[in-house]
């Protein structure tokens, strides 16, 4: 959308923050089974809606029973998440989820399958709930949401006029008229705090920016590493995108050294096939209003055709927690958080995903006028 362009990566001509939309071509056969969908739809928000309560039955009823006995609770509290999630995944179309782990060189890896313990750390990108179900059902991790003291401002004062459009042909030049974007790149706010949340919290913060610090669950990153029972999921975009290039990452690592020796740092990308016409994008970059992402949840149910994903993953042997890892290699100098900066671009290379200069600041500004012009 034109009206956006604002929010269009410069580099990359990439809009990181429009939802995904199918082909504008028409499909008469699409349109004639809209009926079916509606049904298929609705069959499958009850079956969806069972499993959610069933979930909430175990996890909030039976677990609860069992914390006097921490490793029962422990063993049964991850079995049920892997489970429901996988059935959640299958009902929504994923019957099929490919994994691979990419190295630098050619072939075929003899590497060991991921088993991340407790304290390590996964570092995925994010561009919907989907992720967050398929990474309970693989590594039933915790999940954290980050914590901001006060987002920067942006560089221009007024986005709602942050592009000028001259229609027509430049007198002087003659050449087509161009949208002139005048908002550059917010900068960065530090991302010192996080906040453990359950599953169904994560999936309800999907597209959300990170919430203002609160003394309520906040601790720093290596504190919550230290006492977790199980490995921690970081996400260094801090909100979704719509998949088709990797946000800036917040300085979320700042202060670990690399090679890092305490834990291990497993590095992964998830990507998605484009929506068509008779399938919808799992991406969710614009959170619901209310109930997210329950009309997100509708759209997905509603698909005729298996939805198509891949996760591709940094062998362990290339992660910035090997002893062996180069930092020259992949980052030229060193940065206030080199870790970071390594991440990205590993994720980058095993994803083929293009970076953009927006992070999650700037995804504050662009619902502001997304929520704007929808008035």
């Amino acid at each position: 959308m034109e009206k956006f362009s604002a929010f269009r990566d410069p580099g990359t001509g990439i809009q990181p923050f429009l939802p995904p939309v199918p082909p504008s071509e028409n499909d008469p056969f699409a349109t004639l089974l809209s009926p079916v969908r509606v049904i298929i739809a609705v069959l499958r928000v009850i079956l969806v809606a069972g499993v959610a309560l069933l979930y909430c039955g175990l996890q909030y009823g039976l677990c609860t029973l069992l914390v006097p006995i921490s490793p029962l609770r422990r063993a049964l509290s991850g079995l049920c998440t892997r489970l429901l999630a996988r059935v959640i995944l299958y009902t929504l179309g994923f019957a099929h989820i490919h994994e691979e782990i990419v190295g630098k060189k050619r072939g075929k890896l003899h590497e060991n399958p991921w088993r991340p313990q407790a304290g390590d750390i996964i570092v995925s990108n994010w561009s919907s709930w989907i992720d967050v179900l398929w990474i309970a059902y693989r590594f039933n991790p915790i999940f954290v949401l980050p914590l901001v003291e006060e987002p920067k401002p942006l560089v221009s004062d007024n986005l709602t006029t942050a592009v000028s459009y001259r229609p027509g042909h430049n007198k002087a030049s003659g050449a087509p008229a161009t949208l002139v974007p005048k908002q550059s790149a917010s900068s960065r706010s530090a991302i010192n705090s996080f906040r453990p949340v359950s599953l169904l919290a994560m999936i309800q913060a999907t597209g959300r920016t990170p919430e203002k610090l609160s003394s309520t669950g906040a601790m720093p990153l290596e504190e919550l590493r230290l006492s977790a029972q199980r490995p921690i999921i970081v996400f260094p975009e801090c909100t979704t995108s719509n998949g088709r290039g990797l946000l800036r990452f917040a300085e979320v690592f700042e202060g670990f050294k690399v090679p890092v020796k305490q834990f291990n740092v497993f590095i992964m990308c998830i990507r998605y096939d484009p929506p068509t016409s008779r399938r919808s994008s799992p991406a969710h970059p614009i959170p619901s209003p209310s109930l997210n992402p329950l009309r997100h949840l509708f759209t997905l149910l509603s698909s005729l055709t298996p939805q198509l994903m891949s996760v591709r993953m940094v062998p362990l042997s290339e992660s910035p927690s090997s002893q062996l890892f180069v930092v020259s290699e992949v980052v030229p100098e060193p940065t206030v958080d080199t870790l970071s900066e390594i991440c990205a671009s590993l994720m980058a290379r095993v994803g083929k995903m293009k970076q953009v200069r927006f992070g999650w600041e700037d995804k504050i500004d662009f619902l502001n006028v997304y929520r704007s012009r929808r008035r």
